[in-house]
């Protein structure tokens, strides 16, 4: 491994510490560069679809993550007012049988630990914020806060949506707001009490311009997570996310259905973050740079699937550099843009119009895609 190109990852989240783990197994020299000083359970919900699961199973927590999360039955999709089901998507069983693998919600930073856990300690450094980068042509010159320098072969920006590898590709760019607010708390379960439903395993409750998606985060489904989507015309970018608190949450959703009212009494602790989005990019790598991820194609979570998608492509990216040899980089590059940027660019679209599973229909081209068998197409037939 040590005469082979040195590959850095720069950023160990999901996308990141899945893209290392990935190409630790194909036998690529990897080291995984992180900026915070060290793990910590942060975070809140996320999905984990049978598309993601496959990835899993091939890095060996998948039976794990089976035993953590919760695994609903159905998405229902409810009119926020009447309580009235908009949609059912069958999960669970179904999934398992049709797409291949289960469908989970769980605690991102019980998901992320798995992840970082599954790498060799001696392979991922934190405390490392990228300062500069630069491709010299013949190595990767990379700078970091703490005064240290560290050279490689190939430069992963797994660095989320404020990547510096994205800037140094395309310049800086702030990204764009993109209209709306997330409030995000996790508490434990309520008591059900008069004219409330029971609390469904995963659940999206819909009005004309908002939302609230609630799901269990653990097996013993006593964790609830909600995430929101608010309309709010202007914010400042320099506040990625503020305090919010019940009374504004009780304004925000005011006569909504029983269930929801529980739900924000229950809130214990609630934050709100702005969505950010950018436009598809010219291009995914140069020289020997390349993205992945948020630093790629940020999306609004309004498919639960932005992880995913930084999750697929770090699995596409090893499966191209096994496929072409990960000297040919370039190649490489070319192999992985072409199989990744169609996928991400429609998810990136329909989270855009927050549009998914509002009403019944049929997710497969989403949850029954595996990143290991999907044929590969050529760079040239995919600009075609």
């Amino acid at each position: 491994m040590s005469n082979s190109p040195r590959i850095a990852v720069v950023g160990a989240g999901l996308g990141g510490a899945a893209t290392a783990a990935l190409l630790l197994q194909e036998g690529f020299n990897v080291r995984v560069y992180e900026q915070a000083p060290g793990f910590s359970r942060l975070g809140a919900g996320i999905h984990v679809g049978p598309n993601v699961m496959k990835v899993l199973r091939r890095i060996g927590i998948e039976d794990e993550m089976n035993r953590q999360g919760s695994r609903p039955d159905f998405w229902y999709s409810r009119h926020w007012q009447t309580g009235d089901v908009l949609a059912q998507i069958p999960l669970g069983d179904y999934a398992l049988k049709h797409y291949g693998a289960s469908y989970l919600t769980v605690h991102r930073g019980d998901f992320h630990e798995l992840l970082i856990k599954a790498l060799p300690s001696e392979r991922l450094s934190f405390g490392k914020c990228l300062t500069k980068v630069e491709d010299r042509g013949d190595v990767v010159i990379l700078s970091f806060a703490d005064g240290t320098i560290e050279e490689a072969d190939i430069v992963i920006g797994a660095d989320g949506v404020n990547s510096r590898i994205r800037e140094e590709l395309l310049g800086v760019e702030p990204p764009k707001y993109a209209g709306y607010l997330a409030h995000r708390a996790v508490f434990p379960t309520p008591e059900l009490k008069a004219g409330m439903l029971p609390f469904d395993a995963c659940v999206k409750w819909w009005s004309d311009d908002r939302h609230m998606m609630v799901y269990f985060v653990t097996s013993k489904a006593n964790e609830l997570y909600y995430v929101t989507g608010v309309p709010v015309e202007k914010w400042d970018l320099n506040d990625r996310w503020l305090p919010s608190s019940k009374e504004e949450m009780r304004e925000t959703f005011h006569g909504w259905h029983p269930t929801v009212q529980a739900l924000v009494d229950a809130t214990v602790e609630v934050t709100k973050w702005s969505l950010l989005e950018r436009d598809p990019l010219p291009l995914w790598s140069r020289g020997r740079l390349v993205l992945l991820g948020d630093a790629c194609h940020p999306m609004k979570p309004h498919m639960a699937q932005g992880a995913a998608m930084a999750i697929e492509d770090g699995a596409m990216l090893a499966r191209c550099f096994k496929e072409v040899g990960v000297s040919h980089y370039a190649d490489a590059f070319a192999l992985y843009e072409a199989n990744r940027a169609a996928r991400a660019s429609k998810v990136q679209r329909i989270s855009h119009d927050n549009t998914w599973l509002r009403t019944n229909e049929d997710p497969s081209w989403c949850f029954g895609y595996d990143v290991f068998t999907e044929p590969l197409v050529a760079p040239s037939k995919a600009a075609a």
